[in-house]
């Protein structure tokens, strides 16, 4: 079974798709995350994320075993993430990974921008997950003060707005629900219900 949980930053999947792999007893993948070790490498020797060449040999290089979390977790690394996910050759270099990963038995649960209309077209159930902007930039802006980084909220928001814009209009995967996607919108949510309400659109789905 391959469940594809996409949507915008902050909007809460990554959560509910841990939950979910746990629940479901599948392997998870944030693929979020390899974007943010792109970025990550391509800022940690001096390089510009804007620059096709240096992110694709970051993403060539990447190891997802060895990742480090608490490093990638940035504003920064958010910022660069975004910047690389939009090239074309960084996203086909992630591509295969992601497939193969999805691939596994007895199933798994990827989360990301494009994960059920790109990566796995063919997931069993799909689901974009979203709420809205300023919700969405509180939860980034309590996550980002927990680990001592001091931003304003308005600056957050201005953050989550940008990225939201070029996730949406670039060339490349662009983010947007899959024609059979269930929508989830998690403003007015918490976890737990969240949780429900997604078990409950995958346990119909699947009979």
């Amino acid at each position: 079974m391959i469940i594809a949980v996409d949507g915008p930053a902050a909007s809460g999947k990554g959560t509910l798709a841990r939950a979910l792999a746990r629940h479901y007893g599948l392997a998870y993948l944030d693929t979020g995350s390899l974007y943010r070790a792109v970025g990550q490498a391509v800022l940690a020797v001096g390089g510009d994320p804007t620059h096709e060449g240096a992110a694709l040999a970051a993403a060539k290089a990447l190891d997802p075993t060895r990742i480090d979390e608490k490093v990638i977790r940035t504003a920064e690394a958010g910022h660069a993430a975004s910047l690389v996910a939009a090239m074309p050759a960084v996203r086909a270099a992630m591509l295969d990974l992601q497939r193969r990963f999805a691939a596994r038995k007895p199933g798994a649960v990827l989360d990301g921008r494009d994960i059920g209309t790109v990566v796995c077209p063919q997931a069993d159930v799909k689901l974009f997950v979203s709420a809205s902007p300023e919700i969405r930039a509180h939860r980034r802006w309590l996550e980002l003060n927990s680990s001592g980084v001091s931003l304003s909220e308005a600056q957050v928001l201005e953050d989550v707005k940008e990225r939201d814009r070029r996730d949406a209009e670039r060339a490349a995967s662009p983010m947007r629900p899959a024609s059979d996607a269930h929508l989830l919108d998690t403003s007015d949510l918490s976890i737990e219900a969240t949780f429900d309400a997604a078990v409950a659109i995958i346990d119909k789905a699947m009979g």
